[in-house]
């Protein structure tokens, strides 16, 4: 049973933690080097992975995807530790409408204007910071989706994840909450009703003892006595 229990524990944990991973506000520190739009026809394995049309367009099988060319600064642990080295990185470009992730993302065509913008060279740099949620890969064709484009100083701002991390403290104290709401549900609720049913399980097992008892009493008076 215990061995179940952690099972469950670690598919949930690993479900979640992956959830939390594509649709959490990720903060990139990049330098754009051009924007461009391309044409998709969505397979069954990433259609997915991206979001939908913009908003008041007709949703088709096949549309145009905005995307933003970057050089990405590389980082340790989620990015929380930057690192000197720099790699490129591709962003889509596409509202969320009322739809999930819950970003209500309706500028797109503002956005990719931004990103237009601060377009630098190696020789003129211009460095921004680019909110984004969801994963990069290059075999299924998905790109993380750009949610806002904030221009700063140089490549070594250091960006605090102040979302993420009021996000699971709320979790954390949400989770002890409900937990404690449980925990006196069944102090109050569950534990009196096993402790009833125990005691009468235990009233009707008395009982058939006793009736077991009687009739073996009663099936000992048609046994023979023994010879004196």
């Amino acid at each position: 049973m215990a061995y179940v229990k952690n099972t469950l524990r670690i598919v949930l944990f690993l479900t979640f933690g992956t959830l939390f991973l594509y649709v959490l506000p990720q903060h990139d520190v990049a330098r754009i080097s051009g924007t461009e739009v391309i044409r998709m026809d969505f397979s069954s394995i990433n259609r997915i992975f991206f979001a939908q049309a913009d908003s008041a367009n007709q949703e088709l099988a096949t549309r145009d995807i905005r995307l933003i060319s970057t050089s990405k600064r590389k980082t340790f642990l989620l990015g929380f530790i930057p690192r000197e080295a720099e790699g490129v990185m591709v962003y889509r470009n596409e509202d969320t409408g009322w739809i999930w992730p819950p970003y209500f993302k309706f500028d797109s065509s503002d956005l990719q204007a931004e990103a237009q913008a601060n377009v630098s060279s190696p020789e003129n740099e211009q460095w921004v910071v680019i909110t984004h949620y969801g994963w990069r890969n290059r075999f299924f064709t998905i790109y993380p989706n750009a949610i806002g484009i904030r221009p700063v100083e140089g490549p070594d701002v250091r960006i605090i994840p102040w979302f993420n991390i009021f996000f699971f403290i709320f979790l954390g104290a949400a989770a002890l909450f409900i937990r404690a709401m449980w925990r006196q549900f069944r102090e109050r609720s569950i534990d009196p009703a096993l402790s009833e049913a125990g005691e009468a399980w235990e009233r009707v097992d008395a009982r058939a003892e006793d009736a077991r008892g009687r009739f073996s009493r009663w099936l000992g008076t048609w046994r023979s006595k023994p010879k004196r």
